[in-house]
């Protein structure tokens, strides 16, 4: 059996342990560091959770090996129980869990949503394309199987740095880690969203390119005539048409 005793756990497995933030798999991995092991009435009775195998879960998706095993509770029923497992299989997840994205993955996005950035929406080259997970890596992992085309989109460099820092801004990167959570965000799906990080708000990427330039250049003298700001100016102009087609 693994022992839980820090003194006797490879660092490289401490510092995967240490990296996990959620709340439900930080409690059971600090109870297995303290006590060795985690039982299912511990979970339920002490820390309030009334699906143990949930908790159990959450670590495993973290990367972190399990093993399960039965003891008794305090009445002498067999329960199950919760301890470390091998610590290489997490060395295993972590070294092998991120695969290199294959050529054809990226060739099968363009073929399928064109030669362009998902989020602005500008056609680009596919050098200047880059192949981002819906779901970020560090939420989800990446499965063993078949890499799905609809698992990734195409971004250019400017709208993936703004997706990173985004990201990593939001409550559900730096505690939940739900991935259902990310599905339903505009990063993740910008055609289909309910919120951006969380926040409730509704987003636009215009770009305007050849011959469509010089209309951009009008709209930017109307703004600047107006003495508005370009976004505002553009909001106010949208408005109008919406309204004038409603009444």
């Amino acid at each position: 059996m693994v022992q839980a005793d820090k003194t006797q756990l490879p660092q490289f497995f401490i510092e995967i342990l240490l990296s996990v933030t959620a709340k439900r798999p930080r409690t059971v991995i600090d109870h297995i560091l303290e006590h060795g092991y985690v039982t299912t009435e511990e979970l339920k009775e002490k820390y309030g959770y009334d699906h143990p195998p949930r908790a159990a879960r959450d670590v495993r998706e973290s990367g972190i090996p399990l093993e399960t095993f039965r003891v008794k509770d305090s009445r002498g029923r067999k329960i199950g129980a919760y301890r470390f497992g091998d610590p290489e299989e997490a060395r295993d997840w972590l070294m092998g869990g991120r695969r290199t994205l294959p050529k054809q993955l990226k060739n099968e996005l363009m073929e399928r949503e064109g030669s362009r950035c998902q989020i602005c929406l500008t056609r680009l080259d596919g050098r200047y394309l880059q192949v981002d997970h819906r779901v970020p890596y560090q939420i989800k992992g990446e499965s063993t199987g078949k890499m799905r085309a609809t698992n990734f989109m195409l971004l250019c460099g400017s709208c993936n740095r703004a997706k990173s820092w985004s990201c990593e801004q939001c409550e559900n990167w730096t505690g939940m880690r739900a991935p259902e959570i990310c599905k339903t965000c505009y990063w993740g799906d910008p055609s289909d969203y309910s919120h951006m990080a969380l926040v409730v708000i509704r987003r636009l990427d215009l770009t305007w390119s050849d011959e469509e330039v010089s209309d951009y250049d009008r709209i930017a003298r109307g703004s600047e005539n107006a003495g508005e700001e370009l976004p505002d100016f553009v909001k106010g102009v949208l408005r109008r048409a919406v309204r004038g087609e409603q009444e």
